[in-house]
C-alpha cells in the first residue's frame, strides 16, 4: 500500500510531479479511485469535484511539459471544508437552507492554495454551522471515523480529518472556534494546526459576511494533513494579510533554530475534569520523546486554566442567545439539543458581565504571556478522552463532551497557535497531542510537533474499519 499514490504525502507528491516521476492526473485519479472505494463507507467528502480536478491535473501537467515556474503544492490535491468559499460552488454550512448558497470568489485561502499550484478535488462534510465537535450534518448525513465506524471522527472539520486519515485527500482545509482542526485530529489520527489569530485570514459570505465577535476573536483557518512537514508546508502557503480580513496581519513567525533546546511545560492531566489513562501515557511518551531531543522537560500548568474554558464559553455562547431565534428553524433536530443545552448551561449575561469579561480575557492573556516567557511550549492532551461514541453529545452527555475538549479552549480564546501531532493508541483509537506555545510561534510549536511524530507517529492512511 506505501507505494500507492494516494498514500503518499502533499510534499512528496508535489516533488513527484516536479521530478516528472508522475503526473498530476495520475495523482488526482489516484485519489478519485480511493474516494469511489472508501467514502461510501464513511461519508467525509460530500462533493467530488471530478471533471475541475481532471482539467486542473492536465493542465499542471501541461506546465510541467512546458517548464514553467510551478507552486509548493503544484499538481497535488486539496479538499475544502463546505463553510469555506470556493468561487461558484454552494458554502452550505452542512444545512439545506445554504445548498443553493453560491460563493462569488474563493476564501483567501482556497486562492492561496490555487495559486500554489494545488487542485480542488472535493468538498469535506461539517456540523450544521459547525456548532458541535462531532460531525453529523442534517444535509449529508453523518460522517464515521475511519478507526472504528461508531466513534465520532470529532469536528467541525471532522470531514477533512476522516477523510485525510482514509487516503482520500493528502491535505486539506478547515477551521477552528473550538477545536475544529484539533479535534478531528485527535479522533483520526492526523495533523493539524490552529494558528496564531491572524496569521491566516478568515473571510466568509453566508451566513454574512460581517464576522460577530467571537469570530473575529477566536475563529481561524487552518491546514490539515497526515504528515506535520505538510500541515507547514500548507501554512505558509495560507498565511499573509488580506485586505478583506481587518484582523490579519503580516506576522513573522518564529520557528525553532536548528539545535535549539526548549523548557517545555508538560500538563498530562489538565485541571477541570479526568483524563483517560491512555491519553495521558501518550503525552507522557511525547514529553519522553522531546526529552530525548535534549528538550527540558518540567511539568506546570499555565495561570488561569478553569477560568480561559468559562471565559471562552462565555463568549462564543453569549452571541449564540442572540442568533438563536434565528438558527432554530433552520438547523436539524441534533444541532438544536446542542444549542439548547449549551444554552441552559451558560445563561446570557448583562452588558456589564460582558465588559467584565472582555477584561477577565486580557488579563488571563497577559499572565499567559509571561508564563511562556519560562516555558515556551506546553504539551498537552488534545481531548483529554479517546474519540466518544457518535451522538453522545446530544444523549444527555453534554457535560461530559464540553469536559473533554477542555484543553482545546484556551488557544482560541488567547489567539495562540497550537499544533497537533498523533503520538499513541487508546484501545484501537488514536491520541493525539497538542502543542501550543506563544502567539506568532506557530513554525516553532510545529517542530516541536514533528519531532514527537518522527518518534510516535501513526501509520496512515488506513483502511475503514466497522
Amino acid at each position: 500500500m506505501g507505494d500507492e499514490l494516494w498514500t503518499m504525502s502533499a510534499g512528496r507528491l508535489a516533488r513527484g510531479i516536479r521530478r516528472r516521476e508522475f503526473t498530476s492526473r495520475d495523482v488526482v485519479e489516484a485519489h478519485l479511485a480511493r474516494i469511489d472505494a472508501v467514502n461510501p463507507a464513511v461519508n467525509a467528502v460530500v462533493k467530488v469535484l471530478a471533471d475541475d480536478a481532471r482539467r486542473g491535473a492536465d493542465a499542471a501537467d501541461a506546465a510541467v511539459a512546458a517548464g514553467a515556474p510551478l507552486g509548493a503544492l503544484h499538481g497535488v490535491p486539496f479538499t475544502i471544508k463546505e463553510n469555506i468559499d470556493v468561487a461558484g460552488q454552494a458554502t452550505t454550512n452542512g444545512m439545506a437552507v445554504f445548498a443553493e448558497a453560491i460563493a462569488t470568489e474563493d476564501a483567501p485561502v482556497v486562492a492561496r492554495m490555487k495559486a500554489a499550484g494545488a487542485i480542488p478535488l472535493g468538498r469535506t462534510n461539517m456540523p450544521d454551522m459547525g456548532l458541535r465537535i462531532h460531525t453529523d450534518s442534517s444535509l449529508y448525513g453523518r460522517t464515521r471515523n475511519p478507526w472504528e465506524a461508531d466513534r465520532t471522527p470529532g469536528g467541525s472539520s471532522g470531514g477533512e480529518g476522516a477523510a485525510l486519515a482514509s487516503g482520500m485527500s493528502p491535505i486539506g482545509l478547515g477551521n477552528d472556534i473550538g477545536g475544529s482542526l484539533r479535534n478531528p485530529a485527535h479522533a483520526c489520527g492526523v495533523a493539524s494546526l490552529k494558528p496564531s489569530t491572524g496569521v491566516i485570514p478568515d473571510t466568509q459570505t453566508f451566513p454574512v459576511p460581517d464576522r460577530a465577535l467571537s469570530s473575529q476573536v477566536m475563529l481561524n483557518q487552518g491546514v490539515m494533513a497526515r504528515r506535520v512537514s505538510d500541515v507547514r508546508l500548507g501554512t505558509l502557503v495560507v498565511a499573509g494579510p488580506d485586505p478583506r480580513d481587518p484582523v490579519s496581519v503580516p506576522a513573522r513567525l518564529t520557528d525553532l533554530a536548528p539545535g535549539e533546546k526548549l523548557t517545555v511545560a508538560v500538563m498530562a492531566e489538565p485541571p477541570g475534569g479526568s483524563t483517560h489513562p491512555e491519553v495521558a501515557a501518550a503525552v507522557r511518551a511525547a514529553a519522553d520523546a522531546l526529552s530525548a531531543a535534549g528538550h527540558r522537560v518540567v511539568e506546570a500548568t499555565p495561570p488561569d486554566y478553569e477560568m480561559s474554558m468559562l471565559l471562552w464559553a462565555g463568549m462564543l455562547f453569549n452571541e449564540l442567545h442572540d442568533v438563536r431565534d434565528q438558527l432554530e428553524p433552520v438547523m436539524g433536530a441534533d444541532a438544536r439539543a446542542i444549542i439548547e443545552a449549551s444554552l441552559a448551561r451558560f445563561p446570557k449575561m448583562s452588558s456589564l458581565e460582558v465588559y467584565l469579561m472582555h477584561a477577565q480575557r486580557d488579563g488571563v492573556a497577559r499572565r499567559w504571556g509571561l508564563w511562556f516567557e519560562e516555558h515556551p511550549v506546553l504539551l498537552c492532551p488534545t481531548w483529554t478522552q479517546p474519540a466518544f461514541m457518535a451522538g453522545a453529545d446530544v444523549a444527555g452527555e453534554e457535560e461530559s463532551v464540553l469536559e473533554l475538549m477542555r484543553p482545546v479552549l484556551p488557544g482560541n480564546l488567547l489567539g495562540l497557535p497550537c499544533a497537533v501531532a498523533p503520538a499513541g493508541m487508546a484501545g484501537n483509537l488514536p491520541v493525539g497531542v497538542q502543542v501550543m506555545g506563544a502567539r506568532y510561534t506557530d513554525l516553532r510549536v510545529l517542530a516541536v510537533a514533528e519531532q514527537i511524530e518522527d518518534r510516535l507517529g501513526l501509520p496512515t492512511p488506513i483502511d475503514p474499519r466497522p
